[in-house]
């Protein structure tokens, strides 16, 4: 797994986030619309700020990091969804690529964490 295709993705991922919270705050939707909007991008920033770790416990913390604010994230979007404020459609397009994202996120833990020993 590449780590720019990680960096791209997440990128990706917080374009869309962000066009969804826009949509959400149109429908007037502004609890759940904050907290995925925080949690969505920050997975991205906290994938970046590992690419200038301090050490190889510091990339590992980052990254664990942002794969916490992937699982929250897909928690808002099944509540999005739950809730009606989003298509079963979207939820599925949104949750899959958080999913992706979550899945390159443990295989780059697992690696960096063998590679710490």
């Amino acid at each position: 797994m590449s780590e720019s295709k990680l960096r791209t993705q997440s990128m990706d991922f917080a374009v869309s986030v962000i066009n969804l919270v826009n949509s959400l705050k149109e429908k007037r939707e502004s609890i759940i619309s904050n907290q995925i909007g925080r949690s969505g991008t920050s997975i991205g920033a906290n994938i970046r700020e590992a690419q200038y770790a301090h050490g190889k416990a510091d990339f590992i913390a980052k990254l664990q990091i942002a794969l916490k604010e992937a699982n929250e994230t897909g928690y808002w979007l099944e509540l999005l969804f739950k809730t009606n404020y989003i298509s079963e459609n979207e939820y599925k397009a949104l949750d899959s690529a958080c999913t992706s994202i979550r899945v390159m996120l443990i295989s780059s833990l697992n690696t960096a964490k063998a590679n710490q020993k």
